[in-house]
C-alpha cells in the first residue's frame, strides 16, 4: 500500500489565508499549533486540510480574543486527526447509532429515457421534501415508495431539467455536474467573485462593553448568542460558540422537524421553543435580540427577513449586533434563493463527479464526511468572532455570511491529494466522551481544539427543543 502524499496546500497555508483576510495579527497566528498530516479519511480533496483550518480559525480567534481582555495569551492546538473525526457526526444514544439518512437520500442515475444521460442527488431526510419530490417524480408519497420505483421514475427526466423543476416548487435536488460545467453555470461564477468569510457593516452603534470575566473563564464568557439553525452547519457553529464560552440560546419552531443529529449538536446550549407564526413569540424573540450580542441563523434566504429578523431590522432593533448568515449559494447569482444542503452542494459544484473519476468509479462518489457543513460551521463561528473583534474596536452593526457553495470553491482550490483513498480511516476510539443528554447517554466525539489556559468545554448538556423557557440564563 502506498503512502499518501500531504496535500499541496496544507493545512497552515489555509488557515493563513483566512487570518490574514480578517486582518488579524500575526502573533494570534503564531500562538496556534497544527500537529498531524495526510488524508485521515479517503479522499482526493484535501478535506483534513479544510477541517483542520477551519476548526483553528475559529479557535485561534477565540483565544486571540480573550488576548484582548486580559492582557496575555494563550496556544492553541488543533490535532488533525481529531478534528476530522469530530467532524464525521460519529454519536450513539444509550448505546444506538442514529439513522441519519433517509432510505431514499442519495446519488441516482436519470436521463435514459429523456435522450440524455446523467446524475441527479435526491435529499428526503425531511418527510415534506421527500414528499415533494415523489409527487414531482409521479410517484406515490410515503415511506412505501422504494428506490427502484424512485430510479425507474427518474429515466424519464434530464437531471438539470429535473434540479429547476424542483428548485421552483420549493425542493431540495442537485443534478450531478463536472467541474467545467459549475464553472460556466452563473452560479458558479458568483461564487468564485465572493470572499469566503464575507464581514460586512451593516449600521451605526458605538463600540459595546463586553462583559467582566475573569482570566481562568474561556474566552467568550458573558457573551450572548441566539442560534436559529436546523441543519449541520448552523449548529455546529452554534456548538462550536458555546464550546469557547458563550451563552447559547438555540431557538427551535414546534412546527417544524428537526434531524437526528441535533442530540449531538446541541452540546452546550440551552434549548427553547419559539413560533415565529405567532406575534406573541416574535415579540419574545425581539426582548432577547435586544440582549444578544449573535444573532445566528440558517433558515432558507429571506425566511427570517420576512418575519422581521433580517440583518438590517436586526441592527436596528439591537445596535452593535453581530448578524451570522448561512446559506446554500451564496447572497449573489440566480441561485442566491436556492435551497441546498452539504451532500447536494457536492454535486451541483462537481466534487462527487472528480472524486469517481480520482477512484477509477463509474457513479459519483461522495465525500466520506459531510466536510462542507462542517468546514463551514467552524467559518461561521469564526466569522462571527472576527465581527466581535470588529466591533469591540470600531463600533458599528455586522453581517457575517458563509456559504456552503463558497466553502466548496476554497476546499477545491487546496488542491488535491496523491493516493488520497490509500488511507485506512482511524479508530474513534480514543476521542470519544460520555455524557448524559435529554436525548439518552450521548457517546460523541469531544471538541479537538485544545487551549493551554481555558480548556474548551460544554456547559450544558445536550436537550430536546422546547426544554427550557425562552430566556436568558439567571446563572
Amino acid at each position: 500500500m502506498t503512502t499518501p502524499a500531504p496535500s499541496p496546500a496544507s493545512a497552515h497555508a489555509a488557515l493563513r489565508g483566512l487570518w490574514n483576510d480578517a486582518g488579524l495579527p500575526a502573533d494570534g497566528l503564531d500562538a496556534i499549533d497544527l500537529s498531524g498530516s495526510g488524508p485521515v479519511l479517503p479522499s482526493s480533496f484535501a478535506v483534513a486540510d479544510a477541517i483542520q483550518a477551519s476548526m483553528a480559525a475559529a479557535a485561534g480567534i477565540a483565544a486571540e480574543l480573550w488576548h484582548r481582555r486580559h492582557g496575555r495569551r494563550q496556544r492553541v492546538h488543533v490535532p488533525r486527526e481529531h478534528a476530522v473525526l469530530e467532524s464525521c457526526a460519529h454519536f450513539t444514544l444509550d448505546g444506538a447509532a442514529p439513522q441519519l439518512w433517509d432510505k431514499l437520500s442519495g446519488l441516482y442515475p436519470c436521463g435514459a429515457e429523456a435522450g440524455e444521460t446523467g446524475w441527479v442527488r435526491l435529499h428526503a431526510n425531511f418527510a415534506h421534501h421527500r414528499d415533494g419530490a415523489l409527487r414531482l417524480l409521479g410517484c406515490p408519497p410515503g415511506e412505501g415508495t422504494g428506490r427502484d420505483e424512485v430510479e425507474l421514475a427518474l429515466r424519464r427526466w434530464r437531471a438539470e431539467d429535473l434540479e429547476t423543476a424542483a428548485a421552483e416548487a420549493g425542493l431540495v435536488l442537485a443534478a450531478v455536474r463536472s467541474f467545467e460545467a459549475w464553472d460556466r453555470h452563473a452560479q458558479g461564477q458568483a461564487v468564485r467573485a465572493a470572499p469566503l468569510v464575507r464581514i460586512e457593516r451593516i449600521g451605526d452603534a458605538p463600540p459595546q462593553r463586553w462583559p467582566a470575566a475573569a482570566a481562568h473563564q474561556r474566552p467568550l464568557h458573558g457573551l450572548r448568542v441566539l442560534e436559529l439553525t436546523r441543519i449541520l452547519a448552523g449548529p455546529v457553529a452554534g456548538r462550536t460558540l458555546a464550546a469557547y464560552g458563550a451563552e447559547l440560546l438555540l431557538i427551535n419552531s414546534p412546527a417544524l422537524p428537526n434531524i437526528e443529529a441535533i442530540a449531538e449538536t446541541s452540546r452546550g446550549k440551552r434549548s427553547a421553543w419559539l413560533d415565529l407564526r405567532q406575534e406573541a413569540d416574535r415579540d419574545t424573540l425581539r426582548r432577547l435580540v435586544k440582549e444578544a450580542q449573535v444573532f445566528l441563523q440558517g433558515y432558507r434566504p429571506g425566511g427570517l427577513a420576512a418575519l422581521g429578523f433580517g440583518p438590517d431590522e436586526l441592527a436596528r432593533l439591537r445596535p452593535g449586533i453581530v448578524a451570522v448568515s448561512l446559506s446554500a449559494y451564496g447572497p449573489d447569482g440566480p441561485w442566491a434563493g436556492r435551497r441546498g444542503f452539504d451532500s447536494l452542494v457536492q454535486s451541483a459544484t462537481g466534487f462527487n463527479l472528480a472524486e469517481a473519476e480520482a477512484a477509477g468509479d463509474s457513479a459519483p462518489r461522495a465525500f466520506p464526511l459531510q466536510a462542507l457543513d462542517y468546514a463551514a460551521g467552524y467559518l461561521l463561528a469564526f466569522g462571527a468572532q472576527a465581527a466581535l473583534a470588529r466591533q469591540a474596536r470600531e463600533g458599528g452593526s455586522w453581517h457575517v455570511q458563509v456559504s456552503l457553495a463558497g466553502v466548496a470553491h476554497w476546499l477545491r482550490g487546496l488542491g488535491r491529494v496523491d493516493g488520497g483513498f490509500a488511507v485506512q480511516a482511524p479508530s474513534f476510539e480514543p476521542y470519544r466522551i460520555s455524557e448524559p443528554s435529554g436525548f439518552g447517554r450521548l457517546v460523541t466525539i469531544g471538541h479537538a481544539a485544545r487551549f493551554s489556559e481555558t480548556p474548551a468545554h460544554c456547559r450544558w448538556p445536550s436537550m430536546p427543543p422546547g426544554t427550557h423557557p425562552a430566556t436568558w440564563s439567571t446563572d
